[in-house]
């Protein structure tokens, strides 16, 4: 039985000691090593898990990482997703079409579509990775929310009827509520939850539709064995007040934020996270690019103990193994030149 790690004292000393860590949000890598289609690991919790502890061997990460699937909650609240072997699943078509249909939807149960499937993913990497932290994710409820009812919609309706936005925005949270508490029971570590839609609006709008319910979830499951890594990678600035106003004991930022801006704005006592370009840097750049990146973000993070160093989003499907290997490398220079 794994022990219980304390992620209070986790971030502590990851923020005190001299040398940096990486945690890629990273996956994919190891289905393909396993010989595994996409399609085999988002609907089969074994395979899944399997690719998890298989990269937990392969690469120094110092946490583990479930994939980042934006449409296994949506599924569940019945909405139709097209699957491939190559590609991340997309939910396809308009579940709720008008406010009525917001007011007759039922919250799911924790039966439906695949939920059961990444339960089981992250119970059996908790299992199974004894010596890091591992961290589950989900959604979070306002990019929930846009999955329903389609993102552009869910940005007019917060306007135009805000009252039914937030009855939508109650039952995504309500949801992922007892989502979270059922992650956290699997014995993970923490979860990163992925709020990319609130990246799309200001900061005022993004306290009101996001941040309140994410930070409900917060009070509700973050303690001194279960973090919480808000992720927003569609945030370019102007929201991280918003985020950090949620409480959580980590940051993660995508590719289109000046890091350094962002890392001034979050608590010294919170990790920071991010931010390499998953597609334009680990999947199409070269092994040289990729460490001259890295190179350049640890350099530029120096300032800021609070910084954790991993890929801007989930780095999609594959992505060249000797892109994985740079970006290890150059981490072990960088950290052997603080030694």
């Amino acid at each position: 039985m794994k022990e219980k790690i304390n992620m209070r004292s986790f971030i502590q000393e990851t923020i005190a000691r001299k040398q940096r860590i990486a945690i890629p949000i990273m996956t994919h890598p190891g289905i393909e090593m396993n010989g595994n289609t996409v399609y085999e690991a988002v609907t089969n919790g074994e395979i899944h898990a399997k690719a998890i502890e298989l990269l937990s061997k392969e690469y120094p990460t110092a946490a583990a990482t479930v994939i980042m699937d934006l449409t296994v909650e949506a599924e569940a609240f019945g909405a139709k997703i097209m699957f491939s072997d190559h590609e991340v699943p997309t939910v396809t078509g308009r579940l709720l079409t008008d406010e009525s249909a917001i007011e007759s939807l039922p919250v799911p149960g924790l039966h439906k579509g695949r939920i059961r499937e990444y339960l089981k993913a992250n119970r059996l990497a908790a299992q199974n990775i004894t010596d890091k932290p591992v961290l589950a994710g989900c959604i979070g409820s306002y990019s929930l929310a846009g999955r329903l009812y389609d993102m552009s919609e869910i940005m007019m309706l917060i306007y135009i009827n805000p009252d039914a936005a937030n009855l939508l925005l109650r039952k995504c949270t309500d949801f992922l509520l007892s989502y979270c508490k059922a992650l956290k029971e699997t014995g993970v570590d923490g979860v990163v939850i992925a709020e990319p839609a609130a990246g799309l609006l200001s900061n005022e709008d993004c306290q009101q539709y996001s941040s309140v319910f994410i930070k409900e979830i917060v009070d509700t499951v973050q303690d001194d064995s279960f973090s919480v890594i808000l992720h927003n990678c569609g945030n370019m600035g102007q929201c991280t007040p918003a985020m950090v106003y949620t409480g959580a004991a980590g940051y993660h930022f995508g590719n289109k934020i000046d890091m350094k801006i962002a890392m001034s704005e979050i608590p010294a006592d919170a990790l920071g996270m991010g931010n390499l370009d998953p597609v334009g840097v680990f999947k199409q750049g070269t092994p040289e690019n990729i460490k001259q990146s890295t190179l350049q973000l640890l350099q530029e993070m120096e300032n800021y103990p609070n910084f954790v160093l991993s890929s801007g989003c989930d780095t999609p499907p594959y992505v060249p193994v000797e892109n994985i290997d740079a970006f290890f490398e150059a981490l072990n220079e960088y950290n052997d030149s603080r030694i």
